[in-house]
């Protein structure tokens, strides 16, 4: 049996006294996007951060190719394969594009096929306008440039796992369909993504699975196409229609 990309049990995760995700469990299958939904509020960044080690979990386990990583520092988690694209972005203004990129390298595993290692001519060829800015400050660039180098900083870690955060938040709709284009062309070179994100549309145009936070609760999990075919689920559940 094949091994999942991702793999979360168990998970309740608080902050203080107060518990804001409750015995999260899901599963991310190799090569697929998952789409963690729900409302402002439902614990999807905080399952993100606890994914990549931000937040400690108070119990359940987070297994990353079948290693557990829950215990483990989030440089350690960055290293076993599991990188963060946060909300914001989070960019360093001062330092360029290729600065940006080069501070985030890392080569790929022994075990990874090389022929498919993350580098600067990869992400260069992904992103075309990273590489024509590449001398400029990143704090000069536009929102959805900025993005573009979020995302291929975390791919300079050669990453088996990719934890995108909201990564439409604030972008015109032209740059929006961009980001999608270029979740699209991650997934078919088969990197496993778990996607946190507000724009209904986006997440469903890209996901192959759904799982649906309501208050730190798993509310619904299944298929991509089995909330399309279920509009009532969008409306109960994440308030969209």
């Amino acid at each position: 049996m094949a091994t999942d990309a991702l793999s979360v049990s168990e998970l309740d995760v608080c902050y203080g006294q107060s518990q804001v995700v409750h015995r999260l469990s899901m599963n991310l299958q190799e090569g697929r996007v998952l789409a963690l939904l729900g409302r402002n509020g439902a614990g999807k960044s905080t399952s993100l951060n606890t994914f990549a080690g931000l937040h400690q979990a108070r119990a359940g386990s987070i297994r990353l190719a079948g290693r557990p990583v829950e215990r483990l520092s989030p440089e350690g988690i960055a290293r076993a394969g599991m990188r963060l694209v946060p909300q914001g972005r989070r960019i360093f203004p001062s330092l360029t594009v290729l600065e940006n990129l080069q501070v985030a390298e890392q080569a790929a595993r022994a075990n990874d096929d090389g022929k498919h290692a993350w580098n600067l001519e990869r992400v260069y060829a992904t992103f075309g306008r990273l590489k024509e800015r590449m001398r400029q400050r990143a704090g000069t660039l536009s929102g959805g440039e900025q993005q573009m180098l979020a995302i291929g900083r975390a791919l300079m870690g050669n990453p088996r796992v990719l934890l995108l955060d909201e990564p439409s938040e604030g972008l015109a709709p032209l740059i929006v369909a961009e980001v999608a284009q270029a979740i699209k062309m991650l997934k078919a070179d088969r990197l496993s993504i778990v996607l946190v994100e507000q724009n209904f549309n986006l997440a469903l145009e890209v996901a192959d699975d759904v799982v649906v936070l309501n208050t730190g609760h798993v509310v619904h999990a299944g298929s991509a196409d089995a909330v399309r075919a279920e509009p009532e689920l969008a409306t109960r559940h994440l308030g969209v229609f």
